[in-house]
């Protein structure tokens, strides 16, 4: 008989990155078996990604007793001080993707220093075990929305590496190779021991 394939479980109710994180991390952890956490999201009470991505993981290894990994990401827009940061997802208070857009563009306004950075802390814990790994994607925001993939902010921004296309203009593969989550999550790989 043989042994069931180890399995690792996400820390995100987000099906969108549930499906990002196994596009990524299948092919780097061949045999792993990658669930969805089915408990309650935890608070987000910390001050960084790489704090918010380990009380998600944590909590998804207590509820279970496995291995989990997870994530915290957002864009950081140098013209907003950073915003909206670590508060990416919920930045209108609405829970709503576009909100958040509408959002960032009205406060943006006619800013001429449209610099910005998707940042992405990935983690992963077990007994005894936490691995932090965090990989930033340079580019800009653009004035209006362009292309229909991807999801949060990714019609805004244009991505220095993505031949002046948005990431939301990227298929699903070319921005998994050079996204901010793509290179946290290969790095995280790297790293998690192997049964």
């Amino acid at each position: 008989m043989t042994p069931a394939p180890p399995t690792i479980v996400l820390g995100t109710g987000n099906a969108h990155k549930v499906a990002e994180l196994t596009a990524i991390l299948g092919p780097l952890l061949p045999g792993v078996e990658f669930l969805r956490s089915e408990g309650p999201s935890p608070v987000e009470y910390g001050k960084t990604f790489e704090a918010n991505a380990l009380i998600k993981a944590r909590a998804a290894h207590e509820l279970t007793g496995l291995p989990a990994i997870a994530d915290d990401s957002g864009i950081v827009v140098d013209a907003l001080g950073g915003a909206p940061g670590i508060h990416s997802a919920r930045y209108a208070g609405t829970g709503d993707d576009g909100d958040n857009r509408r959002l960032l563009l009205e406060r943006l306004g006619d800013a001429t220093d449209r610099t910005a950075r998707f940042v992405c802390a990935a983690v992963y814990v077990d007994e005894g075990v936490e691995l932090v790994r965090r990989a930033e994607w340079e580019g800009v925001i653009l004035p209006a929305e362009r292309g229909e993939g991807g999801f949060g902010y990714d019609p805004l921004f244009v991505p220095d590496d993505a031949d002046g296309r948005s990431a939301g203009e990227l298929s699903a593969d070319e921005k998994n190779a050079i996204s901010h989550r793509g290179k946290a999550f290969r790095a995280l790989a790297e790293a998690v021991p192997r049964p």
